[in-house]
């Protein structure tokens, strides 16, 4: 009992240094960005203060027209002042926010791992399994997963890569890196979006929320206590991922298309609400991802199997999606006439 004991204090130990250590990683280069932020706004501030001709260029920013020799459209404006306020939204909250959300989700996840644990199975495994996903819905998962893996990757980098990626590569290699994760970015992402869209219409009509998934959520979807709330073949954490890909998802696509494609004839106010709208529901959905990937994994004992296999142990099904599996056996007995 005693060395059992002295090993799980060892296990939490380097749990908790390992925690340490990801939210150092990824946290501390946030606060040289946000340092580099504040000292900007006070630059601008002094310029302000001390520019004998900021009436001038005051004047310039409120859209003042003037003459250009090449004609088309936003032609004849000297500079664009909501360029300005969306440089200013872009590298300022929303970057600071987001990157504080990312880390608060981590550690979130991270804590609540050492609290709980895994979610382990309840009753032995009994040998017999049940096919949870076809292979062409496993398919069709994992491609837009890999997408979307690599899309937040190289979007991150774009967003974070002056504070965080030139310390560590210098300006020459992340301005190659650069060039490699936009081209990349901008290649992939219409990809995502057709996998994204027929996932939609695919589990469109397993994802209405009713009473079951009510009292799923009341119970936190077992992951806090012993007993586990009864699920259809989609429970309510699952359901409510698919409705933030739905709406989120959605309008991460549509603003990309309006990034990806700007000589549509688009004004620049709205390739620049785009961008803002883009940002924003991505970090929304990367901060969901986590949840998602964390509970499909180490979260919940078993859970993976089911999406690298497709088939899952009835005892499996039993604890976490008992009305789905009921309603399984009952067609295969219609079906054998049983």
């Amino acid at each position: 009992m005693a060395n059992s004991s002295s090993l799980q204090k060892r296990k939490k130990m380097m749990a908790w240094t390992a925690v340490v250590m990801l939210l150092a990683i990824f946290l501390l280069p946030m606060t040289g960005y946000i340092s580099t932020g504040f000292a900007e706004v006070d630059t601008a501030t002094q310029a302000k203060e001390t520019n004998p001709r900021a009436d001038y260029w005051r004047m310039v920013r409120d859209n003042t027209n003037g003459y250009s020799a090449v004609k088309g459209r936003e032609t004849n404006e000297l500079i664009q002042g909501s360029g300005q306020n969306w440089r200013q939204l872009r590298n300022g909250p929303l970057a600071t926010y987001g990157s504080w959300l990312i880390g608060f989700t981590l550690a979130v996840l991270a804590l609540f791992y050492l609290w709980r644990g895994q979610v382990e199975m309840t009753h032995p495994r009994t040998g017999q399994t049940i096919e949870r996903w076809t292979l062409n819905e496993r398919r069709l998962h994992w491609l837009t997963a890999g997408l979307f893996v690599i899309l937040a990757i190289t979007g991150l980098s774009l967003l974070y890569g002056r504070a965080v990626l030139i310390p560590v590569f210098g300006h020459h290699g992340f301005s190659a890196y650069a060039a490699i994760a936009k081209f990349t970015h901008n290649i992939l992402g219409p990809a995502f979006m057709i996998g994204l869209f027929i996932m939609i219409i695919k589990w469109f009509k397993n994802n209405f929320l009713n009473k079951v998934d009510l009292e799923w959520f009341k119970a936190f979807g077992g992951m806090v206590g012993d007993k586990h709330p009864s699920a259809e073949k989609l429970n309510g954490g699952e359901k409510l991922w698919f409705w933030t890909l739905a709406t989120a998802g959605v309008a991460l696509c549509i603003s990309g298309l309006v990034l990806d494609f700007p000589n549509f004839d688009q004004e620049r106010e709205i390739i620049q609400l785009s961008h803002l709208i883009h940002l924003l529901t991505a970090l929304v959905l990367i901060a969901f991802a986590f949840g998602h990937i964390y509970i499909g994994t180490v979260g919940t004992e078993g859970a993976l199997e089911g999406m690298v296999t497709g088939q899952v142990d009835t005892a499996w099904a039993q604890q976490h999606h008992d009305l789905w599996l009921q309603q399984v056996e009952q067609q295969a007995k219609e079906k054998t006439g049983l």
